[in-house]
């Protein structure tokens, strides 16, 4: 009870306290998520049909450096192709892959579920019927300077929450989490079912909807990664603000409540902020599922069920994960390229049903 009685105290007063009895970030973990995340995107980098060694990376890195500037003796074309296609790819994995991950994380503890995934509300679904659309009808249109795909991608998964929280609203009050998932189900239903008759209408832009549902990291620049990187940062902040929150609600909606937390409130908060994270980075790599399941479960074998520690560690490995599951789409069948999503489904759906049968067994 004395645990419970520190989170009854409100956000802004005697955060020390609140603090008390958690379990802190073990920063072990966190300098070895660090150096892992580095690795792979200098592998990342180095990786390509063009071989690019790295004293040549190091010197296209430190040429914008005054002091290093004018030491720089790099190859025009390999320094193009550095920053105009890889190191940009790089980046946006791994600003994806921390989002999906924190996002899975929130979600899991928001819904006290283990099985929740940044998908579980539809975003997916609404992402993949708006691109489908800006594909099949618009193809190539751009909406000031930006392409409409991704826009469009970022407007369908939005309305599909929207969506799916006021149907949730409507049947239980939100008054626990399975009708807002069951109402998230519905949507999800209902927009394949528009998407695929659009696919099967249009069947001159059928190969390029499905190369952007499988996932994909192509970009032509930094333009992507400045598109999707505001509202991941807005994301992960407030996820991460409330994460101690989240270990609160873990011992349930009624004795949080009666230590005077709304958790009604604390869900809200966390769900949407997942959701427009989660939006963003779909609208741009596409549907790259499991990434939400893979890497919280894996931080929580290794360091515990602490939201505390389990968010931003999730962070930290989940841009890993999806830089060396990029790398390895990109050389697995080279010179060709394989989806990202079939390398993350591949390693996920295994993944997936070992969790769901130690769910149960936990249950039981």
């Amino acid at each position: 009870m004395q645990i419970l009685a520190r989170f009854s105290r409100p956000v802004g007063d005697a955060p020390e306290a609140l603090l008390q009895g958690l379990p802190r970030l073990p920063w072990l973990w966190a300098g070895a998520g660090a150096v892992a995340l580095l690795g792979a995107m200098v592998l990342g980098v180095l990786v390509g049909p063009v071989h690019i060694g790295l004293g040549t990376v190091v010197q296209v890195l430190v040429a914008p450096i005054p002091l290093f500037g004018g030491m720089s003796s790099a190859d025009p074309g390999q320094a193009s192709i550095l920053w105009s296609l890889r190191i940009p790819r790089v980046v946006l994995g791994a600003v994806v892959g921390a989002m999906l991950a924190t996002a899975g994380a929130a979600y899991q503890g928001a819904f006290r579920n283990p099985l929740a995934d940044p998908y579980l509300l539809g975003a997916a679904a609404g992402a993949n019927l708006g691109a489908t659309l800006a594909i099949a009808f618009a193809p190539g249109t751009s909406v000031i300077g930006v392409n409409v795909v991704p826009l469009a991608g970022f407007i369908g998964a939005a309305a599909a929450v929207a969506g799916a929280y006021a149907l949730g609203r409507t049947v239980t009050g939100l008054r626990n989490t399975t009708g807002l998932i069951l109402a998230g189900v519905a949507i999800a239903a209902f927009f394949n079912a528009i998407q695929t008759y659009i696919q099967q209408s249009q069947t001159n832009s059928i190969r390029q909807v499905y190369s952007w549902i499988l996932g994909r990291l192509v970009t032509a620049g930094w333009d992507g990664v400045l598109l999707v990187l505001p509202y991941v940062v807005v994301s992960v902040a407030v996820i991460l603000l409330h994460r101690r929150l989240l270990d609160a609600l873990s011992v349930g909606d009624e004795e949080v409540t009666s230590l005077g937390i709304s958790a009604r409130r604390v869900r809200l908060i966390v769900v949407i902020a997942a959701t427009l994270g989660t939006a963003a980075v779909v609208a741009i790599a596409g549907t790259i599922a499991f990434v939400g399941i893979i890497v919280p479960h894996t931080v929580r074998l290794l360091v515990g069920r602490s939201y505390r520690v389990v968010i931003p560690l999730s962070l930290l490995f989940g841009a890993t994960f999806l830089v060396l599951a990029d790398t390895v789409a990109r050389t697995l069948a080279a010179p060709a390229e394989l989806p990202i999503g079939v390398i993350t489904a591949l390693v996920g759906a295994p993944f997936f049903i070992v969790v769901m049968r130690s769910t149960r067994a936990a249950a039981l």
